[in-house]
Formats: C-alpha cells, sequence, structure tokens
C-alpha cells in the first residue's frame, strides 16, 4: 500500500524547504516538519518595530554561484547590501578587513608599501610553522593587529586561549592592501528585501507543515507514513549518541529596542577587546538601509554548547570529526533516509553553501528515479 507522502522532510530551514519546494515542483507529495514554532531555521527574519531582525545572528548572503544567485532572486528581491564591518576596541574604531584604511587608522601609513614594511617588522621570524592561531596570526599580520583585533574576539568566540586554538581558523580573514571595506569577495551579494523568512515561506506554499513537532517524539509513525525521509537535524542526536556528543560553540542574543533612528551608524560592530562580554552588536534596519524612526539592536554573546542549546558552529577538531566519520559511515548504510545540512553533515556552512547542496542532493536523488 503507498505512503501518505512521497518525503517527509525533517527540518524546516533553508536546506529542507529547497528539498522540499523542489520535490514538490516534481509532483512529490511532501510533509515538512520543524521542532521550532517557526519555519527558516537560522535564517529567521523577526518583524520588530517594522525592522527585519535576524534574529539568530547575522545572515548576509554573498556568493561566486550565479546558478545560486539567480535561484534565490525567484523568491525574493535583493538590495546592493555590502558587508562592512567594523571593529571597536576600547572606542578606537577600525575597518574590517584589515585593509589600508585599518593600516593607516593604526599606524598612519598611506601607501601598500608602507603598510607591508609595518607588518613585517611586527612579524616573528619564529613562526614560519605556526603550531597554534597566535602565532600564525602574528605571522600573517604581526602583533598591533592581533592584539588589537583579533586575540580578543577570537577568545570571546572560541571560549579558549588563542594559543590553544589550531592555526588554520584564521585562514579565513582577508588582508588586503587597497583601501577597500567589502568584507566578502564575492561578485553577488545582497540582503533580501523585508528579510529572509518570506524567501522559505514561498519554497513551503502549497506544502504541508507541521511547526511545534518534534519528530523524535513520533519517529516510528513519521516513518511510517512517508516513502523517503531528509533528515536534516544533528546526525549524533539521530543515532542517540552512540558514539558521543558532537562538540559545537552556542551563541546567546540579547535584542533591544532603542529610541533612536540611529544606534550605532553600521550594521555590524565587532566588540575586540576581551573586557566586553558580547563579540559583536548588530543594528538591523541598516541591513535594509531603514529610516524607522526608532531601531532594534542585538548583542551576541559566544557561549559554550550543551545538549540542548542551539548548535551553531562545530568543533571540526580532529576528535570531532573521527566521530562524526562514524556517524556519517552509519548514514551511508540507510535506506528510508538521506542526510544533508550543516547539522547532519557537522560543518559551518554559509546560505549559499546549504541552497547549492540542496540542489545537488536534488539532481542526484531525482536522476536516480
Amino acid at each position: 500500500m503507498p505512503k501518505q507522502y512521497d518525503f517527509l522532510v525533517v527540518g524546516a530551514g533553508p536546506f529542507g524547504a529547497t528539498f522540499a519546494y523542489e520535490a514538490h515542483q516534481r509532483g512529490k507529495k511532501v510533509l515538512v516538519i520543524d521542532k521550532r514554532d517557526h519555519i527558516a531555521g537560522n535564517l529567521y527574519t523577526k518583524k520588530m518595530e517594522n525592522i527585519d531582525v535576524h534574529y539568530y545572528g547575522a545572515h548576509i548572503f554573498h556568493t561566486s554561484n550565479k546558478h545560486v544567485w539567480d535561484y534565490v532572486h525567484q523568491f525574493a528581491t535583493f538590495n546592493h547590501y555590502v558587508n562592512a564591518p567594523v571593529a571597536n576596541y576600547h572606542g578606537e574604531i577600525y575597518n574590517l578587513p584589515f585593509n589600508m584604511n585599518t593600516f593607516n587608522k593604526l599606524w598612519g601609513v598611506i601607501t601598500p608599501q608602507e603598510a607591508k614594511a609595518k607588518i613585517a617588522e611586527q612579524q616573528s621570524a619564529s613562526t614560519t610553522a605556526p603550531t597554534n592561531l597566535e602565532e600564525a596570526a602574528i605571522a600573517m599580520v604581526g602583533k598591533d593587529i592581533y592584539f588589537k583585533l583579533i586575540k580578543g574576539y577570537t577568545e570571546k568566540q572560541w571560549g579558549r586561549s588563542a594559543t590553544e586554538l589550531p592555526p588554520f581558523i584564521i585562514k579565513r580573514l582577508p588582508v588586503r592592501f587597497t583601501y577597500d571595506n567589502n568584507y566578502f569577495n564575492d561578485p553577488y551579494q545582497g540582503i533580501p528585501k523585508g528579510g529572509y523568512t518570506q524567501i522559505v515561506e514561498k519554497m513551503l506554499a502549497g506544502i504541508d507543515l507541521q511547526l511545534n513537532t518534534d519528530f523524535f517524539d513520533n519517529r516510528a509513525y513519521f516513518e511510517s507514513i512517508a516513502e523517503k525521509i531528509l533528515y536534516t537535524g544533528a546526525i549524533d542526536e539521530f543515532y542517540q549518541y552512540q558514539f558521543g556528543v558532537l562538540e559545537y560553540r552556542s551563541l546567546r542574543f540579547e535584542h533591544e529596542v532603542h529610541q533612536t533612528d540611529n544606534y550605532q551608524g553600521n550594521a555590524v560592530v565587532n566588540y575586540t577587546d576581551s573586557e566586553t562580554p558580547y563579540t559583536r552588536i548588530l543594528e538591523h534596519k541598516h541591513f535594509e538601509f531603514g529610516t524607522q524612526p526608532t531601531t532594534v539592536i542585538s548583542k551576541e554573546y559566544s557561549v559554550a554548547w550543551k545538549k540542548g542549546d542551539e548548535r551553531y558552529y562545530p568543533i571540526n577538531d580532529e576528535k570531532n570529526n573521527a566521530m562524526f566519520a562514524q556517524y556519517k559511515a552509519l548514514a551511508n548504510q540507510e535506506k528510508q533516509y538521506v542526510f544533508g545540512g550543516r547539522l547532519a553533515d557537522y560543518k559551518y556552512y554559509d546560505t549559499h553553501h546549504v541552497i547549492a547542496n540542496a540542489l545537488i542532493l536534488v539532481d542526484t536523488l531525482f536522476k536516480k528515479q
């Protein structure tokens, strides 16, 4: 007897929603469930004071993949927002990523040659093969930038000393010898006008949806009603933590309404000293060039993760990656299930990666049918 649904999608975030939309477009009967009371996962934007608040932290859509850029445009109109965060170090303001504006403010240098000479003067000759993040950062940008703009922020973010962190983490940070404050190198960048939630709403239009629904509360029932199940949750939880608990860093947000039209003058301000307890403040109206009379800010705190907390940043060290490989081996043997998304893959993904990966899964799965 045929089952009620062709696909059950566990998780209404961008991976699950993209997959559900594509399956629905192909005439498949789909049910999407999510344990939260809203769709869109961590991409969720919530209206507060008529401002689209990035409720789970800043999401700036950027990509070099024209196919993905064109794909998301069928669900929203994007503005021309460019990510240009600034750093606040004890009241001193610096441009990020590290560029000629940063170097000029730090040292008064004007030319790229002067900036390179200043960095070279501060680089440690003993760090040709850095063994930790501190050594790697000083080898890359010198001591002034490290101590003012990297050390405090990074140690707050990861909850441990920079001398205990692996050197590869620092490689994500761009260093430019131009007066360019654009954080990303990708040619396509922007924020959807009206927030991200509308994208997932349009993807899930006409598809059965159940919120406040935990898959694990009724697993046998859900397995009985769907031919195939896409699981986008935490892979260690799926297998009842039989090989151990995969580790993450989590975040906590304090959302505040302020009776001013402009709180900090930029969407993202990083606090790079170690004394300020939060890592950054987001002022959401600036993502969409808002002119509302009030403003909403979010103070972002990096916190230790424990079971039950929201998972944000995987700790992809040797121990955790080896544990994930064991879970992945089990997942590869499943017949009814397919897996995808940042939690199932135990990887940090930007939004464009999530959508691209969901489209790859769609192509793979439906080519087989």
